[in-house]
C-alpha cells in the first residue's frame, strides 16, 4: 500500500493547508487581540491556561512561552479542576481557554465558579457561537479554517493555528514589557543560551591568590616559580600600582631559551615581557572573549579596570570548561 502514496506529495499539501489556516488567522486579528492583550499586560495574578484533549496540549506550550517570556503562566486541566485544582485560579488572574468548538464540557462545568471569582475569561475557538465565547470578555477566533487531515476529525490546522495565535500574544506582551535577551536568559540559566548571555568574564577570572603577577626588575628565576605556582601559563608584569605593563609566557619562555640557547636567572622580566598585551573588561560577555580568543588566536586575556590595573587573567580553557561556546 505505502508504494502507491507519494508521502512528499501529501506533506506539502498538509503544509499548504496550514499554511491557508495561518493567513486566515490573520484576518482574525483586529481589536479584540489588542483587549486580549491589555488585560494580560494588566495581570496582577498569573495566566491561567486551560484546555482538554488536543487543545490542552496546545493550552501546555503556550503557557510555557508565556512564562519564559515575562508573563507568569500555568496550566489547568479541566478535568481536574473540577476535582479540586480549581483552587489553583484565584482573583487576580486571567484565564485562557482553548475550544476549537467553544463548547468544552468540562470547561462549561467551571463557568459559575470562574464567573464568581470575577477572572476575565479569554476563549479561543473556531468562532464566537459556542457558549465559552458566548461568556468570555474576550472571545478570539481562528475564522474558517480546513483541517489538514483528509477526514476532517484530527485537529491539525486548528491547533497549528491556536499555537501561532499564543505565539502572537506571548511576542506582543514581550514587546509591550521590554523584555530583553538578559531578562530571557534570567529565565533559562541551565541552558547554552544561559550561559551565554548570563556568564560574564568577572565570573570566571582567575584573582586575588591565583592570579600571577610580579614587578619589571624580577630575576627569571622568581618569575618561572610565580608561572609554575599560579598555574596559568603566564605572569602579568605590573607596576607599583599594579597598571598592566606587560605579560610572560612558558611560550615566550621556549622562545627565549631556543634564542639564547639557555638564559640567565639573574635577567629582568621587564627586558623580556611582551607589551601592549591583549587585554578584556571582567563585564564582557564570557562568549564575547571565547570568541575573541578565538579570532585573535590567542589562549589568555588579562583582564584589567578603567585604569588598566590587572584585576584577572582569563583562559580560553576557563570558558570551554564552564560550557560557553
Amino acid at each position: 500500500m505505502s508504494n502507491t502514496i507519494d508521502f512528499q506529495s501529501v506533506a506539502l499539501d498538509t503544509l499548504r493547508i496550514e499554511e491557508q489556516a495561518l493567513q486566515v488567522l490573520a484576518t482574525q486579528i483586529d481589536q479584540r487581540f489588542s483587549r486580549a492583550c491589555e488585560i494580560m499586560l494588566h495581570c496582577k495574578g498569573r495566566v491561567v491556561v486551560t484546555g482538554m484533549g488536543k487543545s490542552g496540549h496546545i493550552g501546555r506550550k503556550m503557557a510555557a512561552t508565556f512564562a519564559s517570556t515575562g508573563t507568569p503562566s500555568f496550566f489547568m486541566h479541566p478535568g481536574e479542576a473540577g476535582h479540586g485544582d480549581l483552587g489553583m485560579l484565584v482573583r487576580g488572574d486571567v484565564l485562557i481557554a482553548i475550544s476549537n468548538s467553544g463548547k468544552s464540557d468540562e470547561i462549561m462545568m467551571l463557568m459559575p465558579l470562574i464567573k464568581h471569582l470575577e477572572v476575565p475569561l479569554i476563549t479561543i475557538s473556531g468562532d464566537d457561537r459556542g457558549p465559552m465565547p458566548q461568556n468570555a470578555d474576550v472571545a478570539l477566533t481562528l475564522g474558517n479554517i480546513q483541517e489538514a487531515c483528509p477526514l476532517g476529525l484530527a485537529p491539525t490546522s486548528s491547533t497549528t493555528a491556536t499555537l501561532a495565535l499564543g505565539d502572537a500574544l506571548a511576542v506582543a506582551l514581550l514587546d509591550a514589557r521590554g523584555f530583553t535577551a538578559d531578562d530571557f536568559a534570567r529565565s533559562h540559566p541551565a541552558g547554552a543560551l544561559g550561559k551565554r548571555l548570563l556568564l560574564h568574564v568577572k565570573h570566571l577570572m582567575h584573582t586575588g591568590t591565583e592570579l600571577p603577577k610580579v614587578a619589571p626588575d624580577t630575576p627569571m628565576n622568581k618569575v618561572l616559580y610565580e608561572i609554575s605556582n599560579k598555574r596559568q601559563g603566564l605572569t602579568t608584569i605590573v607596576d607599583e600600582n599594579d597598571v598592566l605593563l606587560g605579560i610572560f609566557t612558558d611560550g615566550d619562555l621556549r622562545r627565549l631559551i631556543d634564542k639564547q640557547q639557555g638564559f640567565d636567572v639573574n635577567l629582568q622580566v621587564g627586558q623580556v615581557m611582551t607589551q601592549h598585551p591583549a587585554t578584556i573588561s571582567q563585564e564582557a560577555r564570557a562568549v564575547e572573549a571565547l570568541e575573541q580568543l578565538r579570532d585573535r588566536k590567542i589562549n589568555q586575556f588579562v583582564v584589567v579596570d578603567d585604569a588598566n590595573k590587572v584585576i584577572g587573567v582569563i583562559s580560553m580553557h576557563d570558558l570551554i570548561q564552564a560550557g560557553v561556546n
